[in-house]
């Protein structure tokens, strides 16, 4: 039971018992005085009967009729006239009238006895008669019933009142309470609250202060270890002249996105090269050539910025060199971005320098799934060659025959995926997640969908997802994917995780059809995480409102493929996530790579701190495992514990 209902219920049991007590008081009281004017109406009528009986004494007529009289006039249970000289009963009257409206129980209760009095009847000198009168306490009972009933009323009337400003009055002062709760909850959920009215009783007053400041001291260990896996993400993945992500970060994307199967997908790769670095560095200074770089890498990233492919990989992989991965890029975008980062590289000059254009070379190489990684930088390599040995333009792209067909041809996916998403030929595969300590426990099958061709061939989500993207289908596919997961979800009892695109976050049409959907399987809830992509997360705002509102719908909201911004954790400690997953580029051979087991080590020690579970992406060998184990990543996904599989 509550503290409110029991202070209600100690405050309703202390107004029965105080005003029980002073009825009883008061009933007691009124009996007695009752039962005194009970007698002094008896005596009275005896006093008055006697003197009427005086000079009639010997008419026995009259006596009868004024003992008559007497006892039909008033509340009498009997009147006697009794003769003193042999103790024989003259005249006498005797009836218990009815006592209406009081119940039987009441009169028990009282238990109000008849009072009676006596006088004498004189003949002269001589004593003739007594007159023996007994009152019956028929209006005494009635009138402590009606005072009863009274009082029964206004105890009700008090109680109510009293109960209703109690309660308003305890909901107020107990508020604080409430509030420490909704922190709790919110703690075991990865958020901070504070309280930051302190209320005025003493008592509560320092209890909030010390729940404020566990809470402050907790966000504060989270912080601190927040910042500090932050730092050492920027060391080891970040360069320290231009703010661009440095070769190591470069060769991680490099593997994950030609060599993973779901997510590998087809594009070009972007090599720029500052030519005669150091002919710069002795013409200009150190401190300059410096500038020119950081200015180099300021444009690059300024035009890359203009297509969502190359978000979050732009990097300086050494000297006066930069790299670009643009999965998803087709030739006409390559083409287009390499003739815009020449014009926008001749519009920069150096302080004593030519035009940087003139000594800077770009060079587009394609890729597919499949390639190996040395493969697609030899082929860049070999670009940036033949750009270098260019007089006439700056940049080279190259063309592959492997290339050609449905990979570049906006017409033919554009037909694809128009009758695919029609005809719902998407089939899902599902992949399961493992605790690391023990590989049989399943903690949930992450949800991939794969395109089916018109040769029955499947094809994997990287190749066709940039084409949706361009297409403004990807809400389609959402809601496609949702309803076939919740189809599948009514045969089978296992837990899922789906994916969510930005695409139906900021679509408000989509994604309030998408809470229909789920409102209208809520029973589903407890079994399906939605998972959202790091490069995908919307504003804070947005990410608060609709973690608020999937929670209210019994789902929950996780975040995969994390790492790439390890600074925005802050913020996601608010959200109560059910999970974080790690992205596998910071997985991929941690066992012979120290800086990212290290990095790792500082992500757990700050998910830790607010009990937020992760799960590792892409761990595909026993060392990988046994690291993770060792690091007590909580669960890990990765085709060396299942491949992706269709259910039947």
């Amino acid at each position: 039971m509550s503290l409110f209902k029991q202070l209600l219920i100690a405050i309703c049991l202390f107004l029965v018992v105080a005003f029980t007590g002073s009825f009883m008081v008061s009933l007691e009281s009124s009996r007695t005085q009752y039962v005194n004017q009970l007698r002094s109406h008896a005596q009275d009528g005896a006093t008055a009967l006697a003197v009427s009986l005086t000079p009639n004494i010997d008419d026995p007529a009259m006596v009868e009729l004024l003992v008559s009289s007497l006892f039909d006039s008033g509340y009498y249970a009997s009147i006697r006239v009794v003769d003193l000289s042999d103790d024989k009963v003259i005249v006498e009257r005797s009836g218990m009238p009815a006592v209406n409206n009081v119940p039987q129980w009441f009169i028990k209760l009282i238990g109000l006895e008849a009072a009676g009095g006596d006088a004498i009847v004189s003949r002269g000198w001589e004593q003739a008669a007594r007159v023996e009168v007994v009152s019956h306490p028929m209006f005494a009972l009635a009138k402590l019933w009606q005072s009863a009933l009274g009082s029964l009323g206004w105890l009700l009337l008090c109680g109510a009142v009293s109960a209703v400003l109690g309660a308003l009055l305890l909901r107020r002062q107990l508020k604080p309470l409430d509030y420490m709760v909704k922190q709790s909850h919110a703690i075991a959920r990865r958020e901070f609250l504070s309280l930051p009215d302190l209320p005025r009783t003493p008592e509560l007053r320092r209890v909030v202060q010390a729940m404020n400041q566990m809470v402050e001291k907790l966000k504060a260990l989270f912080q601190e270890q927040a910042e500090r896996s932050e730092r050492l993400r920027i060391e080891s993945y970040q360069d320290n002249l231009t703010g661009l992500a440095n070769r190591r970060y470069f060769e991680m994307q490099l593997n994950a996105r030609v060599s993973n199967t779901e997510q590998a997908s087809s594009g070009y790769l972007l090599l720029l090269r500052v030519n005669d670095l150091a002919g710069l560095n002795q013409r200009l200074g150190g401190q300059r050539t410096d500038e020119l770089l950081k200015a180099v890498g300021l444009q690059l990233s300024r035009e890359c910025a203009k297509y969502p492919e190359t978000q979050n990989l732009v990097t300086r992989i050494r000297g006066g060199e930069f790299a670009v991965l643009a999965p998803g890029l087709v030739r006409e975008e390559a083409l287009q971005l390499a003739r815009s980062l020449d014009s926008a590289l001749a519009s920069l000059h150096a302080t004593g320098a030519t035009d940087v254009a003139c000594v800077a070379s770009i060079a587009l190489a394609p890729f597919a799934h499949g390639d190996s990684p040395q493969a697609v930088l030899g082929l860049a390599d070999q670009a940036l060659a033949q750009a270098e040995s260019q007089t006439d333009t700056h940049w080279v792209c190259l063309d592959r025959s492997a290339l050609a067909g449905v990979g570049d041809d906006h017409h033919t996916w554009h037909t694809l995926l128009d009758q695919a998403l029609t005809q719902r030929r998407f089939k899902l595969y599902f992949q399961p997640v493992v605790a690391s300590q023990d590989t049989q426990l399943v903690l949930h099958h992450k949800v991939l969908t794969r395109l089916i061709d018109d040769q029955g061939q499947s094809i994997p989500a990287g190749s066709f997802l940039p084409w949706l993207q361009r297409f403004g289908w990807v809400a389609r596919l959402d809601r496609l994917v949702l309803e076939r997961v919740l189809e599948q979800m009514g045969d089978h009892e296992e837990s899922l995780a789906l994916n969510l695109s930005s695409a139906t976050l900021e679509d408000p049409k989509a994604l309030n059809a998408l809470f229909e959907t789920l409102r209208s399987h809520s029973n589903l809830g407890s079994r399906l995480t939605l998972e959202i992509g790091e490069e995908q997360l919307p504003e804070q705002a947005m990410l608060e409102n609709l973690t608020r509102r999937l929670r209210e719908l019994g789902f929950s909201l996780s975040l995969q493929h994390f790492g790439g911004r390890f600074s925005i954790i802050g913020n996601l400690a608010r959200l109560g996530l059910a999970y974080l997953k790690i992205d596998g580029s910071y997985i991929r051979a941690i066992d012979q790579e120290s800086d990212k087991r290290l990095f790792i080590e500082a992500v757990q020690r700050a998910a830790h701190s607010i009990d937020l579970p992760l799960i590792a992406e892409r761990v595909e060998t026993e060392g990988e495992l046994t690291v993770i184990r060792e690091m007590g990543v909580y669960g890990v996904q990765g085709r060396l514990l299942g491949e992706p599989k269709a259910w039947d």
